[in-house]
């Protein structure tokens, strides 16, 4: 039962979290990324766009905390899809050098997170999952 309220937890943090920053990028834009100025009417547009899809990425989150069982497959996914992000930010850095300190931590959150929920993205379905027949003796 603790890897299912672990899992929960983090299912409904990510999905928070996701939603309240894709809102703050959306509406700041440019202005809410660390260590960026101005940055021009294009990279402002494509921000707010990308932020905008990134609170539904965080909706789809709490989407997935509420079901129950919570499934494995969407967990999975979701975590993979946040991988990806951290492998662009090591693609990025190994194209233009590092980024700003916080971008930085964020890329270790990205790459050390994915494990830990593929890990506990089934706990929730093997709880729920009805005791199977008992093991046959052979004697």
């Amino acid at each position: 039962m603790a890897k299912v309220r672990v899992l929960t937890s983090l299912v409904l943090l990510m999905g928070y979290a996701c939603v309240a920053i894709g809102a703050y990028h959306l509406v700041l834009g440019t202005a809410s990324v660390p260590g960026e100025g101005a940055a021009g009417a294009t990279v402002d547009s494509r921000e707010r766009f990308y932020n905008a899809v990134f609170l539904g990425y965080g909706l789809a989150w709490l989407w997935v905390a509420r079901q129950r069982p919570v499934p494995a497959r969407w967990v999975r996914g979701l975590a993979g899809i946040f991988l990806l992000g951290g492998a662009g930010r090591l693609l990025s850095l190994a194209v233009h050098g590092p980024p700003q300190w916080f971008q930085l931590a964020l890329t270790v959150l990205e790459l050390a997170l994915p494990p830990l929920y593929f890990w506990l993205a089934d706990a929730d379905e093997k709880a729920a999952a009805p005791p199977g027949p008992a093991p046959r003796v052979r004697m």
